[in-house]
Formats: C-alpha cells, sequence, structure tokens
C-alpha cells in the first residue's frame, strides 16, 4: 500500500463503517481492514491518519486500531509468517514515541500502550535508544510531555512486578535503573517543590500529582525484584518525602464526587503500596521509617470517611497494616491489649459494615459484586482488606483477638434479633467478622481448609445461617441470604456431610430467587458441594441421595437461566453442568426436554458471544447430554445430530470464531459414538474441513485434525471411494501440520490415522512423497518433540505394512537410508518416546525390523542388530529420557499475542487413547521373545551367536527373564 492521499481517504471510509452500529456495514468494514493489514505501509498509514486526519473520532479509531494491531502483530513467532516488514518495524521504532508525546491524551494513552507492547519484545536488545530517549523529555519542563513519558515506562516497568527472576530481567533492570533511577529521583524532587510553588493553582496541581502518582508507581516497579543500591542511598530523599506527601491534606484537591477517587486519594494510597512493599521485603532496611509511617496511615485511617471514593486509599492503608503484624519483627507494635482493641474498634469493625454503596452494588451492579465478592478481585474492597488484617493480627495474638471479636458479634446479632427489618446490616457484619476469625487457609477447590479452632463453626451454622436458609420466603432479607449460602460454601469441608445434605433441597429452592447474587450464590454453591470428594473416590454427595431432589434442581438450574440478568449466568450454567456429571443415567429421561433448551440457548450467545465461560459451560454441557444418553442407548445419536446440526451449521457459515473449535469438539464425539458406516450429513461437510483458510486459525487445528481422524476411523473406506479426489487435500493439511514445530504432533495424528485406516491402494502412491516430506523437515529443524513423533509414525507404518516394506521405502528415497534412520534416530533416540500407547507401538514395530527383516541378518544392516535390541530392552527396563535440549524448552508452549481464540479443551468430549495394536499384542516383551524364537528357528545357531558377542549382560538377563515368561528358548 502506497503512502498517498488515495489510500487515506479509503482507510478512512473504512475507519468510520467500523464504528457504525449495524453489523452489515461494520463487519464487511473490519474484515477489510484485517485483509490489508498484512500489507507493507499498513501500519505508517494509520499513524499518518492519527497524526494528520481533521477528525477527532478518526484519528482515535486510527490510534485504537494501531494498537491491536501492534498486540496482534508485533512479535514475531517461530513458523508463522511476520506480518509486519523490517522497513515498517524500523519507521515505527523512530517515530512513535515522539508521535505519543505531541498527542492530545486520548491518543497518548493509546501509543503509550502501544509502545510498552513493543518494548515487551524489542527493549532493550532491539530498541537500545528507547530510554534515553524518554529520559532526555524530563527536561522539557512540559508535564504533558513529562506525563506522557512516565505513563510509558510504567507500562514498560510493571511487569518487573510479576516476571519470575532470571538473569536476563536482572540485566534489563540494572541497565533501566543506571539510565531512569537518578533522573526519575531529580524529577521527584523538582515536582515535590513545584506543587509547593504551585500550591493555590488547582490546574497545575491537577497535573502535578498525576505526575508524582506516575512516579510512585514507577518507584513500586523498580523496587519490586529487589532493592536497588540507588534507591537504598536514597531511602531518605524518596522515604521522608512519601511521608509528607501521605500526611499533606490540600482542600483544592478534595473532590466533592463521592464515588470517583480523587488525586489525592490515587497518591496516597500508591506510598501505602509502596510502604508496605518495603515493610514486607525490605524491613531491615525500612527499619528506621516504619515508626513514622505507622503512625501516618493509623491517623489516615481513623480520619477517612466512608465515602467510596476511599476505598482504594482505606484498603491499601488496611492491607500495609495487616503486612506489617504478621511479621515477627513488629509483634511488639500490636501486643498491647489497647491497640488491638482499638484496632478492631477503629478500623476493622467499621470497614466490615455493609454500606448502602454495597447495597446498590448487590441490587443493581451483581456482576461487579460477585465478582469481587466471590472470585476475590475484591483485593481492593475494604472488607477484604479488613479480614486479610484480622487473618494477620490472628497469627500472633489468635486468642485476644478471638475474644475482642466474639463480643462484638454477639451484640451484632443482639441488636438484629431486637428488630430484623431494621438492624439487619448488623448480622451481615457479624456473619463477615465470623467468616474473617474462622478462616486460617482457603483453596478455591476446597473453600477453607483450616479453621480457627476457638469459633465453632457448626453451632454456628445451626444457630443462624440454617434459620434464613429455611425462611420460607426466599426473597426476604437477600443479603443475609446470600450470606448464608456463602457460609455454606466457603466452610464446606469443615461442616459434617449431614448438615450438607440439610442444605442441599434449601440451595435448590434459593435457585428461585429474585436477587441475582442469591441465586447465583446458590448455583455456585450446589457446584462445589458437587465436586466434594468423599471415601473411595467417589463425590461426597451421591445420586442417590440427589435422588429426591433431581428433577426440582434440573426445573430451578433451567428456570434461573431465565430470570432478569442471568441469561447468560456462568455459576448457574456450570452448575447445570456439574449436575449432569455428578447425576449421569439419572438424567436421560429429561434429556430430550433440556436437549432444546440447550440448543436454543446456544443458537442465541451465538449471535454474539460475550461469555466465554458461560459458553464453556455451555457446550460442557451439550457433551454431557450426549454422552450419558448414548452410553445408555446408542441409537440416540442420530436425535443428538437432528437437534444440533442446524445450530451448528448456522455457526460455520457466519464463521463465529469462538465457537467453531467447539462444533467440531462436539462432532467429533457424535461421530465417533456411530458404530456402522459414515453417515452422510459429515460427507457432505468433509470437503470444507479441508479448506487451508479454516486452518490458519491456531485454536482450530486440534479440534480439526480430531475431527479428521473420527472420519478416517469411521469412514475411510467410504472417503477412498467417493471422495478420493480429497486425498491430496488430507495430505495437504498433514504437509503444512508437519512443516510447524508447533503443530507438528498434530501432523503426526493426522498421519497415524491415514495409515491405519485408510484402504493400502488408495495411498499407495502418495507414501513415498510423505516420506520425503519427514525427511525434509528432519534436516531443517530436528526436535526432541519432532523425533518422538517420528519414531511412532515409521514403527506404526512397519506394524501395519511389514517390516521390509519399511526398508524398502527408506531405501528407494536414497540407499542405505534404511541403515541411517536405525542409527542416527531409532538406536539413540527411542528412549525419549513417553507413553504407553506410543511405546507399545515402537516395542512391536522394533520387533517387526528385528525379527521380520531380512535385511537386518544378512546385508551391512546386520551390524545395527544388537544395537537395535538393546535399545528396545532400554525402553522396556530403563526409566524414560525426558530430557530436552536447552535451545527447545519454550518451543511446544504456545503463546501467541493475538486475539485468535485460543483452543479450549472439552473435558466431557474428551477421547479415550486409542491403541491401534489393540488384543492383537497384550504385552511387548511376550511378543519380542515369540519372535526371535521364530526367528532362531528360521536361522539355528545365529541369533544365540549375535547375543552372545555383542549384547551386554544386564540387557541379556532381561532377555532371558521374557523368554522364560514366554515359555520359549532360542536355538
Amino acid at each position: 500500500m502506497e503512502l498517498n492521499d488515495g489510500n487515506l481517504q479509503t482507510l478512512t471510509e473504512f475507519m468510520r463503517k467500523t464504528l457504525d452500529p449495524d453489523p452489515s456495514v461494520r463487519r464487511p468494514a473490519e474484515k477489510f481492514l484485517e485483509s490489508v493489514e498484512g500489507n507493507q505501509n499498513y501500519p505508517i498509514l494509520l499513524l499518518t491518519l492519527l497524526e494528520k486526519s481533521q477528525d477527532n473520532v478518526i484519528r482515535v479509531c486510527a490510534a485504537v486500531t494501531f494498537k491491536n494491531y501492534i498486540k496482534r502483530n508485533w512479535r514475531i513467532i517461530e513458523d508463522e509468517p511476520n506480518k509486519i516488514s523490517d522497513p515498517d518495524r524500523t519507521t515505527i521504532k523512530a517515530n512513535i514515541v515522539n508521535l505519543m508525546l505531541s498527542s492530545p491524551e486520548q491518543i497518548q494513552k493509546q501509543l503509550s500502550d502501544a509502545i510498552s507492547i513493543i518494548g515487551r519484545e524489542d527493549f532493550p536488545m532491539k530498541w537500545p535508544d528507547l530510554l534515553t530517549e524518554m529520559v532526555t523529555r524530563f527536561q522539557s519542563g512540559d508535564f504533558h510531555i513529562i506525563n506522557g513519558v512516565l505513563r510509558t515506562a510504567h507500562s514498560l516497568f510493571k511487569r518487573y512486578r510479576h516476571e519470575f527472576k532470571s538473569n536476563e530481567l536482572w540485566l534489563e533492570i540494572k541497565l533501566v535503573l543506571d539510565t531512569f533511577a537518578s533522573p526519575l529521583t531529580e524529577l521527584f524532587k523538582a515536582t515535590i517543590e513545584l506543587c509547593q510553588t504551585h500550591a493555590t493553582d488547582i490546574n497545575a496541581l491537577k497535573i502535578l500529582f498525576s505526575s508524582l502518582t506516575l512516579i510512585s508507581k514507577l518507584f513500586y516497579s523498580l523496587n519490586f525484584q529487589d532493592l536497588p543500591e540507588f534507591f537504598e542511598d536514597n531511602m531518605e530523599t524518596w522515604m521522608s518525602n512519601f511521608h509528607n506527601l501521605l500526611t499533606l491534606d490540600n482542600k483544592l484537591l478534595q473532590t466533592d464526587d463521592e464515588e470517583e477517587a480523587g488525586l489525592l486519594e490515587l497518591l496516597k494510597s500508591q506510598i501505602c503500596d509502596n510502604a508496605a512493599l518495603y515493610a514486607q521485603k525490605y524491613d531491615e532496611e525500612f527499619q528506621p521509617y516504619l515508626p513514622r509511617f505507622v503512625t501516618a496511615i493509623w491517623n489516615l485511617l481513623v480520619s477517612t470517611g466512608q465515602e467510596v471514593k476511599y476505598d482504594l486509599l482505606v484498603s491499601n492503608a488496611i492491607q500495609f497494616l495487616a503486612s506489617v503484624c504478621e511479621r515477627p519483627h513488629y509483634k511488639h507494635l500490636f501486643e498491647d491489649q489497647n491497640t488491638l482493641t482499638s484496632i478492631c474498634e477503629k478500623v476493622i469493625v467499621p470497614n466490615m459494615e455493609f454500606r448502602s454503596a454495597d447495597e446498590e452494588a448487590f441490587e443493581d451492579n451483581s456482576e461487579e459484586y460477585i465478582r469481587r465478592d466471590l472470585e476475590g478481585s475484591d483485593i481492593d474492597t475494604r472488607r477484604r482488606a479488613a479480614c486479610d488484617l484480622v487473618r494477620g493480627l490472628c497469627k500472633f495474638f489468635e486468642g485476644p483477638v478471638t475474644a475482642i471479636f466474639s463480643g462484638y458479634v454477639n451484640s451484632m446479632l443482639g441488636e438484629y434479633a431486637k428488630n430484623p427489618v431494621v438492624n439487619w446490616k448488623h448480622k451481615d457484619a457479624a456473619i463477615y467478622l465470623v467468616t474473617s476469625l474462622a478462616s486460617k487457609a482457603q483453596t478455591a477447590k476446597h473453600g477453607i481448609t483450616q479453621a480457627n479452632e476457638l469459633v465453632n463453626l457448626t453451632e454456628f451454622f445451626v444457630n443462624h445461617i440454617l434459620t434464613d436458609l429455611n425462611s420460607q420466603n426466599v426473597n426476604e432479607f437477600p443479603v443475609l441470604k446470600a450470606d448464608a449460602i456463602k457460609y455454606v460454601m466457603i466452610f464446606r469441608s469443615q461442616l459434617p456431610k449431614e448438615q450438607l445434605l440439610q442444605a442441599v433441597p434449601l440451595l435448590v429452592a434459593h435457585l428461585q430467587a429474585e436477587s441475582t447474587v442469591e441465586h447465583t450464590y446458590a448455583a455456585h454453591a450446589l457446584e462445589r458441594l458437587f465436586t466434594m470428594r468423599g471415601p473411595n473416590n467417589s463425590t461426597l454427595i451421591t445420586p442417590t441421595e440427589m435422588a429426591p431432589f433431581t428433577e426440582q434442581l434440573l426445573n430451578n438450574l433451567f428456570k434461573a437461566l431465565a430470570l432478569p440478568g442471568s441469561s447468560e449466568n456462568e455459576y448457574i450454567m456450570k452448575a447445570i453442568m456439574r449436575s449432569f456429571s455428578l447425576l449421569q443415567e439419572t438424567i436421560v429421561p429429561y434429556i430430550p426436554t433440556l436437549i432444546g433448551q440447550l440448543t436454543h440457548k446456544l443458537l442465541l450467545v451465538s449471535k454474539n458471544p460475550s461469555k466465554p465461560h458461560f459458553n464453556h459451560y455451555l457446550f460442557e454441557s451439550l457433551c454431557l447430554s450426549i454422552r450419558i444418553t448414548c452410553k445408555a442407548n446408542p441409537t440416540t445419536v442420530g436425535s443428538f445430530e437432528e437437534a444440533l446440526f442446524p445450530v451448528f451449521t448456522e455457526i460455520l457459515q457466519n464463521d463465529v470464531q469462538e465457537f467453531v473449535p467447539y462444533v467440531f469438539q462436539v462432532m467429533s464425539l457424535l461421530l465417533e459414538i456411530h458404530t456402522s458406516s459414515i453417515p452422510n450429513s459429515y460427507m457432505a461437510l468433509f470437503p470444507h474441513l479441508l479448506q487451508p483458510v479454516l486452518w490458519e486459525r491456531a485454536g482450530n487445528i486440534p479440534p480439526l485434525v480430531r475431527l479428521l481422524q473420527a472420519y478416517l476411523e469411521k469412514g475411510a473406506a467410504t472417503i477412498a471411494s467417493s471422495a478420493a479426489d480429497k486425498i491430496p487435500g488430507l495430505l495437504g493439511v498433514f504437509q503444512k501440520l508437519i512443516a510447524s514445530k508447533a503443530n507438528d504432533h498434530q501432523g503426526f495424528y493426522l498421519m497415524n490415522s491415514i495409515i491405519e485406516h485408510m484402504p493400502t491402494e488408495s495411498i499407495v502412491q502418495y507414501r513415498k512423497q510423505i516420506f520425503i516430506l519427514l525427511f525434509q523437515r528432519l534436516q531443517s529443524s530436528k526436535t526432541t518433540k519432532f523425533i518422538k513423533s517420528f519414531m511412532v509414525f515409521i514403527n506404526l507404518y512397519g506394524v501395519k505394512y511389514g517390516a521390509i516394506a519399511l526398508q524398502e521405502i527408506f531405501d528407494s528415497i536414497q540407499p542405505k537410508m534404511f541403515g541411517m534412520v536405525l542409527e542416527k534416530i531409532v538406536i539413540p533416540e527411542v528412549q525419549k518416546v513417553s507413553g504407553p500407547v506410543e511405546k507399545k507401538i515402537c516395542a512391536v514395530g522394533i520387533t517387526k525390523i528385528l525379527t521380520e527383516c531380512p535385511a537386518m541378518m544378512d546385508t551391512e544392516y546386520t551390524k545395527l542388530w544388537t544395537p537395535l535390541l538393546q535399545a528396545l530392552i532400554g525402553l522396556f527396563e530403563l526409566p524414560e529420557d525426558d530430557s530436552i535440549p536447552d535451545d527447545e524448552h519454550f518451543i511446544d508452549i504456545e503463546d501467541t499475542a493475538s486475539y485468535q481464540t485460543a483452543f479450549s479443551q472439552l473435558a466431557f468430549a474428551g477421547k479415550k487413547e486409542h491403541d491401534p495394536i489393540g488384543d492383537a499384542v497384550s504385552n511387548p516383551k511376550i511378543l519380542l521373545a515369540q519372535s526371535l524364537h521364530k526367528l532362531s528357528t528360521a536361522c539355528p545357531g545365529r541369533v544365540l551367536s549375535m547375543l552372545s558377542t555383542s549384547l551386554n549382560a544386564e540387557a541379556l538377563r532381561y532377555l532371558q527373564g521374557y523368554l522364560q515368561a514366554a515359555s520359549v528358548q532360542l536355538v
């Protein structure tokens, strides 16, 4: 694409169409942009648009498109085409920093993100001057530019907070510190001075305080991995200024907004985080500063109001206290009973209260409420922080803290009992307090795994939780009902089974509650209870125990999906999946009705897939319906196909990318159930499955390969007779997969199925070409994964067509090739083969080479006979060689930085491992003994003499064991 006005105009028109709400206008425009993004100059055209367009909307649109383009394409992935040309990469890096700094803030943010994406790949090795270019801008004095630099630096360095330690990381951080730490400290001091100079200028203060917040975030990132020498030497500068900022109160920066945190709150929150980092990781160096930070943060907590805008600040401040009170060093600060009482009274109890803002979220923003409360993403909520502080205090002061809180709990419950309608929030806080006091250790899988012995959970359940669950009106006091359900869920591993069984029908009833939070919690609690393990690895709650409630459970779960706000509720769908899995054949009578509802739901969500977890559990539930019903009666597979195929057809025709891999998995499951020949409906689809465009998407490859394997297993003869012209297409897929290090194993899965199932005459003409392709790949890049798959393939070939055919095909490509493969690949590498079926195939294949291939006895290949036998005995007896060369360690890990839907394996569409040899060979060691006996009978004396001269003693001992077990001997 040339850099000219015509192309800029075209691009502008398509950009505008991508903003159109009408999908018939928007989608083609998106497809067009996707189709041209591989062209040279495309990113440069986008940058030109965002710099020069007169239309602000187009500028922002170009900036977002550019950032997403970089996110999808900048990383160079082995085996995949490089989507951005080298000249474009150079031009982008040369111009983007300048462009970012001179753009308005909305565009600056997008470009800043793009720089950090590029930086993650190219900095420092391929972009060494990035930092110096940024640091020089600190001198500009223009805070619009300085904040642009700081924002970019923040998005570039924040990964240091969660990267694993490595030499590369240390070197990069050292380089950053050498260039950046000193200018950042000077900027910090200068900015604080400017704040004093402009103390009465609100506009200047807003810019300066956003700079200070960014500087504080950078401080956190640069200090996270270890305490840098520079910051240790300059600790006085940083800490005394941080302390002053914590105690600062500028009336001009106070906001009237009760919801949105102001600049002052954001800065102080970050400083609390920085202080907590030092208190936790560098407590020795931080000790002189700690008491004044504890005092400042304590005063902050006691004087800050209950408004939502202070939530982040309060929770970070409490987290600071929590991290300090857990350290043995600082234990003395909290020992005094009055201090503990004061913390409980002034910090913990007030921050556990259910505020009107929480009530609003519970009613009107249930999704966010659930995300924070259930999924633990409530790190920045006051309640969560207060809980953590209780846990921290209990580490050293469990007795006194439990005693103080027990008093609070009893008085709160007393207040509730006096007037439940008015005082229900007291009970809510009491339940929360008991939960935080009792929980010592928790996992998502088991709930609370370790509890405070001083709290009687069962008694509290009977006296205070069961009463709420038992109440006839499920819609009364929804918050308390949700609390009660959550209590059952959290303490499920601590409560006796009879109490859990008592709770099950009550939870089923709460699925009908109008409150989204309440019925979601009920679904989630049931799902968690159904996964609990009982004795001898069965589920704790059995299908028999569920029998009285089965119909009600299924009815209420499906009805809950119809409740307002829950049409795509992932917790309900997960509970449906888990109920099917637990109840197994008891759901068969209900399936005809339920499959219709599931299919209808699938049709609706496929129009605009927006909830990936919901969609995943929906497909899992479909798979369970199919598996359970067809296990009882395989002929019902047809009725599932009737119900599902119309929706599947629509999904495939509309190319709903998120769903296509799922559809292939469900189709594989259906096709694998068929016992007779392959149905026509599947054969009609077969040619479409070979279209190259489907194989471009990484997420399609595993399910498509499995589907093609199902076609080969059920219909190889049909393909050979009525779709023989498609065999080259099938081999084309194999050729594409084999060329990729990430997908070569999938190519082998496909080829192994072709070898196993296709009639010999239909592929005989292609055999030599297949082997040539494999050798080309061996020469260009030989990885351990490829070698392992290659070995299984050649041995399967030998098992299927015989050892002579294997030797002849190798030697027809190049004389003596067979010997080279044995010597260079099979003998040294067979130890690496893993998996019982793979090892069995190799054992049977090598046995055939040793005993059914005359060339091994009478030519120069004979010298390889004993080493090959030795390698086979090694495969049987030695531990598997699972070492991987260093340079290959990351090859198999697919980490594509793209928006492509990754492949999500459906657990309940799982495929049993297939053994192509099956019962024909039950014990490969016995087969080896019998085959050697047969060979020695055919050429007496030869085998024994080869064994006695060159097989090592240990291998010989093992071999004699096999011969004894098979009751044969060599002659």
